[in-house]
């Protein structure tokens, strides 16, 4: 799969954990929005998987930009990293925010 080719796009995300759910079999709670692209297909055959980081409510949609791809070495389920259009973040920032779940995953980001 070539995920590389949403990088700097706007995308329209559907979201299925919002901001302070609890992972359904993990128990974890999601301190950002997590959704996926519709009528996409990763490398594990499901959707494809976003972060959305700048919104601090939970939400159902959102359309934003794509910054990057949160390349997985050692599994086959990369994500994401939307946006609001006016903000990004460092990679740095990016590991941070995502770390709840990117820290179990080799993985690499791509711009």
């Amino acid at each position: 799969m070539d995920n590389k080719k949403y990088v700097g796009r706007i995308l329209e995300v559907k979201i299925d954990r919002e901001f302070g759910s609890k992972h359904p079999d993990y128990g974890f709670i999601y301190p950002i929005n997590y959704g996926y692209v519709p009528n996409t297909i990763s490398g594990d055959s499901e959707e494809l998987d976003c972060y959305i980081l700048g919104v601090f409510e939970p939400i159902k949609y959102f359309t934003g930009k794509c910054i990057a791809l949160i390349h997985r070495i050692d599994d086959n389920d990369d994500k994401l990293v939307i946006v609001p259009t006016n903000k990004n973040y460092s990679n740095e920032q990016l590991e941070a925010l995502v770390e709840f779940q990117e820290r179990f995953f080799k993985h690499i980001i791509i711009r």
